[in-house]
């Protein structure tokens, strides 16, 4: 499968990035079982001059690992995409699949860990092998006010980023946390099925994690 190199390509890790031996593993399994997908580190998708940055956890066995694109192709993508649309974050429609119109304007969507981590569950040591990219990506963003973090290892990956200090920056959804540059952080319980079918995160829940970005927009 072939791909755009992303919103930041010079940012971006290689395709066959090396870093973390047991994600490489998991690639190289996958390429064999499902040689059509992506199975590669998922670049950062949306405006390269965005004011607002969304941090995931990681790509999806069967979204940005299967398609090549964040939250496409699973379930989560849908709530995500639908309610920047709302807020006037992205344009097109969202067919959860790469290919289709959609774009973002004044936004970015960018992981936490850039491969497919077994279980959806990355080691420590794979957080901070990957976190220099993340901290790459963010360095990109000339107009970069405010973060999204999605769960609590976007969160601490995000903080530690963004020169913040984690005792004093604690996850919770909707807490906000201001960073010694300036810039907010936000906190939101991630999109996921599982999230969503068991009521931890609702679309009026989440919906409020962008008003609120909007209005610190306005006033930062």
């Amino acid at each position: 499968m072939t791909f755009a190199p992303g919103a930041l390509p010079a940012t971006e890790p290689p395709h066959d990035c090396p870093r973390c031996p047991r994600l490489v593993a998991a690639r190289i399994a996958l390429r064999e079982q499902n040689p059509t997908w992506w199975n590669a580190p998922v670049p950062a998708f949306g405006d390269p001059d965005a004011w607002l940055a969304i941090v995931g956890l990681a790509p999806g066995l069967h979204g940005g690992n299967r398609t090549g694109r964040a939250f496409t192709g699973d379930h989560s993508g849908a709530l995500l995409y639908t309610t920047l649309a709302t807020f006037g974050l992205a344009t097109g429609t969202f067919a959860n699949r790469v290919g289709d119109d959609l774009a973002l304007s004044g936004a970015i969507i960018l992981n936490a860990v850039k491969c497919l981590p077994p279980a959806n569950k990355p080691t420590p040591e794979e957080i901070r092998t990957c976190r220099p990219f993340l901290d790459d990506q963010i360095a990109a963003l000339p107009n970069l006010r405010v973060v999204v973090a999605l769960g609590q290892i976007a969160h601490q990956s995000a903080v530690k980023v963004l020169g913040g200090r984690l005792p004093k920056a604690q996850f919770a959804h909707g807490a906000e946390h201001r960073m010694p540059d300036g810039r907010i952080l936000i906190d939101s319980y991630h999109p996921s099925r599982y999230n969503q079918n068991t009521g931890r995160i609702t679309d009026t829940m989440f919906e409020e994690v962008f008003a609120q970005a909007i209005a610190l927009r306005q006033t930062s």
